[in-house]
């Protein structure tokens, strides 16, 4: 009986013998040939070819689809106008006034999408490391807050911006709770300043669980000697903190700056779900508008929609650029 599981084992495995054998030899050549550079080039090329195909090759076609123009999906039937969608874009009176733009609702989404990722992203942090600290304490069912508080992280944006409809909605659950406290209940999904609000806090919501999980482990990355010699010369917690937790938490904290700053940007599928860029556009960003543009609007254009995530594209790459010098120049500085 016990040499009958080592039959199955290799009946199972002899085609995967088979195959070795019968690559063995291509790659021993190729290994003689072109030296060891050359094989990280065989099992390089897989994974380079999937990420030209699709990568690469949309972002050569979304820059052909910004020098034409048309309603028309497919290039045969779209005129070649060069670079007159981005003027189109970019035409404006005053910048600081999108009513004055021939393209108002790109400059409107643009400035939301500004204010939006300013604010979304310096809470993300802030409730990211304030969450990372006190899950990295010693504190009972330590485990079970540190899984609850990650949960938001695996559900679908879409089923998130559902969840807080039907939580903000006119006869939802907060309004619920508040005719039950006796308080007048609110419209909040129709007032401006609240759907704004809640875009921003269901985004932090969301996501932060996944900046907690970063920030955590580069607190348990810190060495505990740092923390216990300062105990001993009595520092004081706050000190602590700015003095070693901060500066040695630094890498994560650029990590997590550069990936909040470009989710920020690319906001869509759960503030679509919630308010559909509404109350009129106090909630329209920029993915939504080119998403609406190409695709949604009865007089589509791919072309405006193409060239708005160029520029889009180009502003985030500056700005994660400039993020990632920051970055470096300070830990450049302390490690001087």
């Amino acid at each position: 009986m016990a040499a009958l599981p080592a039959k199955l084992g290799v009946v199972v495995t002899a085609p995967l013998v088979l195959l070795a054998r019968a690559v063995d030899p291509p790659l021993r050549w190729w290994q003689r040939m072109a030296g060891q550079g050359g094989m990280a080039a065989v099992f390089l090329l897989p994974n380079l070819a999937i990420f030209g195909v699709f990568v690469l090759f949309p972002l050569a076609l979304n820059f052909v689809y910004s020098t034409t123009a048309g309603t028309d999906i497919l290039l045969q039937g779209r005129s070649f106008v060069g670079g007159a969608q981005y003027a189109r874009l970019l035409e404006c009176r005053d910048y600081l006034d999108p009513l004055t733009c021939r393209e108002d609702t790109f400059w409107t989404a643009a400035a939301n999408t500004l204010v939006f990722v300013v604010l979304q992203v310096t809470m993300m942090v802030v409730v990211s490391t304030i969450t990372a600290l006190i899950l990295n304490r010693e504190i009972r069912a330590r485990g079970f807050f540190r899984a609850v508080f990650f949960f938001p992280v695996l559900l679908s944006p879409v089923v998130v911006g559902l969840i807080w409809r039907w939580i903000l909605q006119r006869q939802g659950l907060l309004n619920l709770v508040m005719v039950s406290l006796g308080l007048e209940p609110e419209v909040w999904l129709n007032d401006r300043t609240y759907a704004f609000a809640a875009t921003i806090g269901v985004s932090v919501w969301a996501h932060m669980g996944f900046y907690t999980l970063i920030l955590l482990a580069g607190l348990q990355a810190i060495p505990k000697d740092l923390y216990e010699a300062a105990e001993m010369d009595g520092t004081r917690p706050a000190r602590v903190f700015w003095r070693i937790t901060l500066p040695l938490l630094g890498p994560n904290l650029a990590v997590v700056l550069v990936l909040a700053l470009i989710r920020g940007v690319q906001i869509f599928d759960e503030v679509y779900v919630l308010t559909g860029g509404g109350p009129g556009t106090s909630t329209l960003y920029l993915t939504q508008y080119i998403y609406e543009v190409g695709f949604a609007s009865v007089l589509r254009n791919p072309g405006l929609a193409a060239a708005a995530s160029i520029l889009m594209g180009l502003v985030l790459v500056v700005l994660t650029l400039c993020q990632l010098w920051l970055s470096r120049r300070g830990e450049a500085k302390g490690a001087k």
